[in-house]
């Protein structure tokens, strides 16, 4: 019987840390500051007027590759080139628990690029410990293709913060080109 006994206390245990680990998951993602999949694609899905297959495909690569987000900007951009191209965007940067914070880009771009855009900007940020860690330059390299409308990721890192840029918009633009794109907590007409 000894034995018996010893057995339904270490099934009790575990199904009681099961349970634990099971409610507590999400408190310990909120601790952790990322955003799950769900929550990404219901403020997607708020900021862009739904969810299309294609966004949620896209979004579904970009976890695949990088995990969960601990930030996340959502904003506008505007765009042009005629092989060289500049590209102006402002946001808002969201983390868990913290105020929304206006962000600024801009940037400089050469390639065989033509036409313009205007597009929706969702940023997923990763491995920012801190938000001054956002404001610098980042390596751009992007190729489009629009004609009325489309959606888009590329992935730019500088030091340890990676974004991946969401863009579904507007225009008729066809190319590919190399720049970067500099966040700055203030806007500036100049795109250096």
């Amino acid at each position: 019987m000894p034995t018996f006994s010893c057995r339904r206390r270490l099934g009790a245990a575990a199904i009681v840390i099961a349970l634990v680990t099971f409610l507590y998951a999400p408190s310990l993602r909120a601790a952790e500051g990322t955003f799950s999949k769900v929550e990404v694609l219901s403020v997607a899905d708020e900021f862009f007027g739904g969810v299309t297959k294609g966004l949620a495909e896209v979004v579904e690569k970009v976890f695949s590759d990088l995990g969960e987000p601990n930030a996340y900007i959502i904003g506008e951009e505007v765009s042009g080139a005629f092989i060289f191209g500049l590209r102006y965007g402002k946001g808002e940067l969201n983390r868990k628990g913290h105020k929304g914070m206006t962000v600024y880009w801009q940037g400089p771009s050469l390639g065989f690029d033509f036409g313009g855009n205007a597009s929706k900007s969702f940023v997923l940020v990763y491995n920012m410990s801190d938000p001054e860690a956002l404001y610098q330059r980042y390596p751009s390299i992007d190729g489009s293709i629009y004609v009325v409308a489309g959606v888009g990721v590329n992935y730019q890192r500088a030091g340890n913060t990676t974004l991946a840029p969401i863009r579904t918009g507007v225009g008729l633009r066809f190319g590919g080109n190399l720049g970067y794109v500099h966040y700055t907590k203030g806007a500036s007409a100049v795109p250096f």
